[in-house]
């Protein structure tokens, strides 16, 4: 039993190796991989003419930023016009410094806002002319390294197939061979089986003797006595011939069964031939010429991480941007407000000063038109994000592969087959050694189990000789039925079969008064009868 089970966990491995989940899988990364490698002149293609469009948006987007640092100049002279003109007013002195410093401030926004789309073209730049360089070698390599690829895919499954066929008619006479596991297992148990049963004559004849020798049986007669100790012949002959045919029966089973593994056992070591060669040289074959794909795809590979990582920062980065531009704005049109509410401010100023507040009046007016053309380039930069985030989103990697997604799909693919292909021969070898193991003591069992010959002629011969002491009638007991009723429950007590039970019952019939029933009789056990009862 150790050597076979250590065949069906040998078994077990080939098949987990061949498992079609993850043959299927492996295949379906290699065909991934050839997919991602064809589709990269075009992504790379699409993903030049995305850059060009974020490129063209961004100097939409340039455009409207000088208009706005335009009219934070103007603004400037303006405030400046307004410090000068009211020089000589004190209420407007402090005033015209702190919209002055408001426009300062607004400035420095927009030159932020400036400088984060700098950087953004930059980024853009950089991006572009690396991806032009990557692309031109795209179109001689590509092609042939996903065609290797592609073979490569189309023999392993087909090897997958070849030894998947063969895998599955391994696993039949394997679940054929745990099923006669099982009934094995089952008809050893006639050994214990009938052990007890033994016991249980040997333990009827000593309750009779002792019955006899007792009170209860002096108080019978000479003829009483011999019709009890016929009835209680017949009883043990005729369990000890059902324990013989059971006996008979089921060791015929063992034998049978056991060497019926023989067969089991060549069939499985002829097919673990058969899987040998395919997994021979035609195994090693196609992982040399996936391993040398692999390595054609390296530098590939390499240039597509490269490009997808730098597309993948401008996008990030553009869409960083884009939340940095959204806050200045907020910012830039918070100067604006203010810008007007205080030239507003001064223009109610102005006209309780009458002809002094004139010429403060006619700049500060200036201050709030030109502060509302703030508002006009703010809302075209707005209108502008969406697009700028949209064809950031384009520039992101085209191919479903991120970062090292390709790499990591090619090294987990080959990773997968090599690690398969190991188990698979180490496995092979593992189910040779115990095929062989198990044939060997397959065919020593066979000579040495002869289970009729050592003690199948022995239980007969006890039958026949018991059958022989009962003779061919069995004595009428039933005046004795309340007399011998405490011997009856002590041998009915003795069973642990319902078989038993059965064959006692035939010979004595129950009193109700006397015997309890079979229920009752369950009930009143121990658990181990009652797991006994279970078991047989």
């Amino acid at each position: 039993m150790d050597v076979l089970n250590r065949l069906l966990n040998s078994l077990e491995s080939v098949a987990k190796a061949l498992d079609d989940k993850e043959a299927s899988d492996t295949s379906a990364d290699l065909r991934a991989t050839v997919e991602s490698l064809t589709a990269l002149p075009v992504s790379e293609e699409n993903r030049q003419q995305a850059l060009i469009l974020l490129a063209q948006t961004g100097r939409e987007l340039r455009k409207h930023v000088a208009d706005m640092q335009e009219t934070m100049r103007y603004l400037r002279t303006f405030a400046v016009t307004v410090k000068i003109t009211g020089a000589g007013l004190a209420e407007f002195a402090g005033f015209a410094q702190e919209i002055l410093e408001r426009i300062y401030s607004g400035t420095d926004e927009v030159n932020r806002f400036a400088a984060h789309l700098d950087s953004l073209e930059k980024e853009v730049k950089l991006a572009a002319s690396f991806g032009v360089s990557v692309s031109k070698g795209y179109a001689d390599t590509v092609p042939a390294v996903a065609r290797a690829l592609q073979d490569d895919a189309a023999k392993i499954a087909e090897h997958r197939k070849n030894l998947g066929v063969i895998a599955r008619e391994v696993g039949a006479i394997a679940r054929g061979v745990q099923s006669k596991v099982s009934s094995t297992l089952s008809a050893l148990q006639i050994g214990d089986i009938t052990r007890q049963r033994i016991e249980h004559v040997q333990a009827t004849f000593s309750l009779l003797e002792d019955f006899l020798a007792g009170e209860d049986g002096a108080r019978l007669d000479a003829g009483a006595r011999q019709r009890l100790q016929n009835v209680v012949h017949h009883l043990t002959a005729a369990q000890m011939s059902d324990m013989c045919v059971n006996f008979q029966r089921e060791s015929e089973n063992v034998v049978k069964t056991i060497a019926s593994f023989d067969y089991d056992m060549q069939e499985i070591l002829k097919l673990r031939d058969q899987m040998g060669m395919e997994s021979g040289e035609a195994g090693g074959n196609f992982m040399r010429a996936l391993e040398s794909s692999v390595s054609a795809a390296d530098e590939i590979v390499k240039q597509v991480d490269a490009a997808s990582r730098q597309a993948d920062k401008v996008s990030h980065s553009t869409t960083r941007t884009a939340a940095k531009l959204s806050e200045a704005i907020a910012n830039i049109r918070a100067v604006k407000t203010d810008i007007h509410y205080m030239a507003l401010n001064t223009n109610l100023r102005c006209s309780r000063l009458g002809e002094a507040g004139k010429s403060i009046n006619v700049v500060t007016a200036e201050l709030r038109i030109f502060a509302g053309k703030l508002d006009e380039s703010a809302d075209a930069i707005v209108n502008g994000l969406p697009a700028l985030e949209a064809a950031a989103g384009r520039v992101a990697p085209a191919t479903d592969a991120a970062a090292g997604g390709l790499g990591e799909s090619l090294t987990s693919a080959v990773g997968n087959i090599r690690s398969a292909a190991n188990v698979m021969e180490n496995e092979l070898k593992v189910l040779a050694e115990n095929g062989r193991e198990v044939a060997a003591k397959i065919g020593l069992l066979i000579g040495k189990l002869d289970f009729q010959h050592e003690l199948g002629d022995v239980l007969a011969r006890c039958a026949d000789v018991l059958e022989g002491v009962a003779g061919t009638d069995v004595a009428d007991i039933s005046d004795l039925a309340e007399a011998i009723a405490p011997l009856d429950r002590k041998i009915f007590k003795l069973y642990t079969m319902v078989q038993e039970r059965n064959i006692h019952r035939d010979i004595i019939p129950a009193r109700e008064e006397s015997i309890p029933a079979p229920t009752e009789t369950a009930k009143a056990e121990n658990d181990d009868d009652l797991f006994a009862d279970a078991l047989f």
